[in-house]
């Protein structure tokens, strides 16, 4: 027997556990279940609330079983008469200040602790005296406080110190006038701080946004994935009678494990703005008229065949269907002029790119390097989530260390950061001898190039000389990409090569007779783009396949139709790992919107394009795999020098794209534009 094996009985059976392992920790795995309020197994053990008390044999009194190791030998039991005295004795400590007030609270149908009550707590309080009552505290527009309610488990404060690495709640005074609060009522600040609302037992931590709107019984839980990032966080949409209340995490530990993004949680609420597009429009004579479905799509399909000329711009968190049967209907046409790359402004050694943008490594592993080096990104607005799998390596023990021409808070102890000039010239500045030989050194090492990198104006430059790092070092060589889809764009051919058609760049300089964009904003999603807007006035007939309406599209646009958001339309996204995740539409459609890939499947019948008889989404998919089949991920190899223009390496042509504009969603997202984050980018604080 393996001298990391003890043999404890649990309630009579004979179980074997791993030596240092709490009770809880065993009981748990052989689904003999504990009742608790403060554990939480990815946080610290606190032993606050007493509830998880069990009787052990020889023990004077009931032990806390989140708290207490398993020894050779021990016998527990979790359901003796001195274990249930005990939870019910705690049981009945924790309702004395309680409000008692289920039939209002958000937390209603779905609280721990009225899930508890019902099965250790009594039918009548003893309980005589005043309660306790707690003032609400404001922190801000994401989760709305009922204080007394809260039974100080302290899982938001542990939270915020190991998990954020930010800690943000803390407790003041003390015994019965404990209270949790942010220091001097600061607003919580963080891009995983909502993350509190799910692990809060008791109502006391809800979500704002959702407060009221309905309860948990009424509402169907869907399974779908976040479009924001190149991470697919896993997510459930909580859905009433066809509209969504609100969003919440659906653990996956080799992607997003527990957690979420607050953009991931609460941007769905831009599904319901007033900005929605909810008819076709036309523009005539410079004036905006309503047209049905039919009318538009014909009058689409019209331009498409009468021209000579074509653009096909996708937004990179367009899903596989949509981006498949855009280059199906681009080939139709004639045109190769197909790019899903709207933000990358140097496209010179674009021959040599990947077969799909990856991490270089599984977003598990990423937490299990030895040394990481990040160029060009501020990972945590670019991917809220693997930041947290970047502060787990660090707090592990890794040397994690970032080159970008602005140095970043990052929440954990960074080995090296190198700032204060171009990137160019910091890759190859004294200042990297120390970080190379770091990853020399280190056995699992890898290289990270980020957002900002991937816009910079000789991101070919860039890119050879964190290639030649990794070679030099022997790392890995990865990729944080924009979007949602960018991996999975890339392999179904939305990407143009040299010589074979116009990329993205080329497309908005040449005057085109006609340019299809697929869910792209021209002021918000091609900001990288100088004079975006005077570029597509110079193109002919300019179809805007958008979920939204707004001045730019208007001002640019010669035809709009409406296209469900990722929530009302299925399809699949691809992530930075390479694992292909397909999701189903949860939410009824605004309006008269229709799915994108629906859309471009009528207009391909219209213009005559063979095999356009797909049914469901399904059905473009599995044309996609096949045509796709088993693409490695193949590392990109520097061809050598590249040149670099004058003033390319210009830290001012770097360009970091805040949090909480990304792309038409968050933008729109009433709770995010409220955060300190978003009022600091928009330069109001």
């Amino acid at each position: 027997m393996s001298d990391d094996i003890v043999n404890i009985e649990v309630d009579g059976e004979p179980v074997e556990a791993k030596k240092g392992q709490m009770i809880i920790q065993v009981t748990d795995d052989i689904g003999a279940y504990i009742p608790r309020f403060c554990y939480h197994q990815k946080l610290s053990i606190a032993a606050n609330c007493r509830m998880c008390l069990v009787e052990v044999e020889k023990a004077p009194k009931p032990l806390p079983a989140c708290a207490t190791p398993v020894m050779e030998g021990m016998k527990v039991f979790t359901r003796s008469p001195a274990a249930i005295a005990a939870q019910r004795a705690t049981m009945e400590f924790l309702l004395i200040n309680h409000p008692l007030d289920c039939p209002i609270c958000d937390q209603g149908g779905e609280c721990e602790l009225q899930d508890q009550a019902m099965g250790f707590g009594r039918d009548i309080s003893r309980f005589n005296e005043r309660k306790r009552v707690v003032k609400d505290k404001d922190i801000g527009s994401l989760v709305s406080t009922d204080m007394t309610r809260c039974i100080h488990c302290t899982r938001c404060v542990r939270f915020g110190e190991e998990i954020q690495g930010k800690p943000q709640l803390g407790t003041t005074l003390r015994g019965e006038n404990v209270e949790i609060s942010t220091y001097v009522e600061q607003n919580i600040d963080h891009e995983l701080s909502a993350n509190i609302i799910d692990l809060c037992p008791v109502g006391a931590l809800n979500n704002k946004p959702y407060r009221y709107s309905a309860r948990s019984w009424e509402m169907v839980q869907h399974a779908t994935v976040a479009p924001h990032d190149c991470v697919g966080s896993n997510i459930y949409a909580h859905v009433l009678r066809g509209t969504i209340k609100r969003i919440v995490p659906r653990s996956n530990e080799a992607i997003n494990e527990s957690w979420i993004s607050d953009r991931d949680r609460f941007s769905f609420e831009a599904i319901y703005s007033t900005d929605r597009l909810v008819r076709p429009r036309i523009k005539e004579s410079g004036e905006w008229r309503e047209l049905d479905w039919e009318e538009a799509l014909e009058t689409g399909a019209r331009e498409l065949k009468t021209a000579e000329t074509h653009g096909m711009l996708a937004s990179p968190s367009s899903t596989v269907e949509e981006g498949h049967l855009l280059t199906r209907l681009a080939e139709h046409l004639g045109t190769s002029n197909v790019d899903h790359r709207i933000e990358r402004r140097d496209f010179s050694d674009q021959d040599s790119d990947p077969a799909f943008p990856w991490l270089g490594c599984d977003i598990a592993e990423l937490e299990k390097q030895d040394a990481i080096l990040v160029v060009g990104s501020n990972i945590r607005q670019e991917a809220p989530i693997l930041a947290h799998r970047l502060r787990k390596a660090a707090l592990a023990g890794a040397s994690v260390s970032f080159v970008d021409s602005e140095a970043h808070e990052y929440f954990f102890a960074v080995d090296h950061q190198v700032s204060g000039a171009g990137l160019i010239e910091l890759l190859g500045s004294d200042a990297m001898r120390p970080v190379v030989e770091t990853l020399t050194n280190a056995d699992n090492a890898l290289v990270l190039l980020g957002n900002v990198a991937g816009r910079h104006q000789a991101f070919s430059a860039v890119r050879s000389l964190a290639a030649d790092i990794a070679d030099k070092t022997g790392a890995k060589l990865g990729t944080l990409s924009p979007g949602a889809n960018s991996a999975g764009l890339s392999q179904v051919g939305v990407l143009t090569q040299q010589g074979a058609g116009l990329h993205a760049g080329e497309m908005l300089d040449a005057s085109l007779d006609a340019v299809v964009l697929l869910n792209i904003e021209p002021d918000g999603d091609l900001h990288a783009t100088s004079d975006a807007m005077a570029k597509l006035a110079k193109q002919g007939f300019v179809i805007a396949l958008t979920p939204f309406v707004s001045d730019a599209l208007l001002e640019a646009a010669d035809l709009l139709l409406p296209i469900g958001t990722f929530a009302e339309t299925s399809g699949t996204y691809v992530n930075v790992e390479g694992t292909w995740q397909s999701f189903a539409g949860v939410a009824s459609p605004v309006g008269e919107a229709r799915p994108a890939w629906k859309v471009l499947r009528v207009l391909g019948n219209l213009v005559d394009a063979d095999g356009f008889d797909y049914v469901t989404s399904e059905d473009v998919l599995e044309e996609c795999r096949a045509a796709v089949g088993d693409v490695e991920a193949t590392a990109y190899r520097s061809p050598g020098a590249v040149a670099v223009a004058s003033g390319a390496d210009d830290p001012a042509n770097d360009i970091d794209t805040p949090l909480y504009s990304v792309d038409g969603l968050v933008r729109r997202a009433a709770a995010l534009q409220l955060t300190p984050e978003a009022r600091r980018a928009a330069g109001e604080g």
